[in-house]
């Protein structure tokens, strides 16, 4: 293997980790990054670990900051309500024209995808807060085989970024011990359910609930753990029995 195939397997390993661990809250939002740390808890080089922070900086999960190097991307929760609110519309929006143009292979996907997802368990056996990496692929997976009929590039690129943003707060949620307080899988069945029978106002209307219950059980307990000084700036504080 060549020197730049070897180093382009690294930046792509380094990178797969790092996003991980953000989306995971392993690192935690706001959280310095200092490299030379980085390079010696992942076991990769100085840079591979640079050209993975580039990456996740282009994507909005890190901040780079010339004087100060790189941080991960804050949380807030007016980029909640933002957020959740833009999902809501770009989904619904892919969602409907995937209903539309679907066909019967279509219909077997996102059955095959919802059969997988529900089959697989959302948690490790001995830390019932933290999300098991196969579920956090299968959950892309599914969300992704709804949409997938549609046939607009840009809007499916859009939807792509959104998820993304939204898993780091979906996981936090798991790591506040919200996951037990709603039944999943049980709206996500009804939603499959109002998909395969092509009943597009359904369909988005629990769509749109099950991004909002999201959102809403996430603010209703940052309460606990946000400063009082913080209130009115609308900040996530992160306590250290998260982040860790």
């Amino acid at each position: 293997m060549s020197k730049e195939l070897t180093h382009k397997s690294l930046a792509h390993r380094a990178y797969e980790r790092l996003r991980e661990d953000v989306l995971a809250c392993k690192l935690a939002p706001g959280e310095r990054l200092n490299i030379n740390e980085l390079c010696q808890a992942l076991g990769f080089n100085l840079s591979a670990v640079r050209e993975s922070l580039s990456k996740l900086t282009s994507e909005g999960l890190v901040q780079a900051d010339p004087k100060r190097g790189f941080n991960v991307a804050p949380i807030s929760v007016a980029e909640l309500r933002d957020l959740t609110s833009v999902r809501i519309e770009i989904e619904n929006l892919c969602l409907r024209r995937s209903m539309a143009l679907g066909d019967v292979a279509w219909e077997a996907s996102v059955l095959a995808a919802f059969h997988i997802m529900s089959n697989t368990p959302q948690t490790e056996a001995d830390n019932t807060l933290q999300a098991t990496s196969d579920w956090w692929t299968v959950h892309a997976a599914y969300h992704h085989s709804l949409c997938r009929a549609c046939d607009s590039p840009w809007l499916m690129r859009m939807r792509a970024q959104l998820f993304v943003q939204s898993e780091r707060y979906r996981m936090l949620g798991g790591r506040l011990g919200l996951r037990d307080r709603r039944d999943v899988n049980r709206e996500h069945q009804e939603i499959t359910d109002a998909v395969l029978a092509r009943d597009v106002d359904r369909a988005t209307g629990l769509m749109a609930s099950h991004f909002e219950m999201t959102s809403k059980m996430l603010l209703d307990a940052s309460a606990s753990y946000v400063r009082e000084s913080d209130l009115n700036r609308g900040i996530f504080v992160i306590d250290a029995r998260i982040s860790s």
